[in-house]
């Protein structure tokens, strides 16, 4: 390793020594950042589908479809389609609009 006197350091690594020191004023992931990162690896869940859904139709469609590709399981397709038909599309919570995601992290 290269030996270097700490003003040496700090004149050609003015950046790094104020971090080093503690004398950095950021700490933690920028705004950006941490938005950029705040959805990384969510995998929406079939309520998440749904809540993306118009008509009740659309959403019949959705279950459908989670449950033939075995994303949901027959049973719990079969609660969705009962809260579908006695409480109504929106007890799943209010719509989910095109740029959700991207808003909700406020990239939009």
């Amino acid at each position: 390793m290269v030996e270097m006197e700490s003003e040496e350091f700090k004149k050609k690594y003015p950046n790094l020594w104020r971090e080093i020191m503690g004398e950095d004023s950021s700490s933690g992931p920028t705004t950006t950042e941490a938005h950029q990162d705040m959805f990384r690896g969510y995998i929406p869940t079939a309520v998440d589908y749904i809540r993306r859904c118009k008509t009740s139709e659309q959403a019949e469609e959705t279950i459908s479809y989670l449950e033939k590709t075995e994303q949901v399981t027959a049973e719990y397709a079969q609660r969705l389609r009962v809260q579908l038909r006695i409480r109504g599309l929106r007890s799943f919570g209010p719509r989910k609009k095109e740029g959700h995601y991207l808003r909700e992290a406020g990239l939009v």
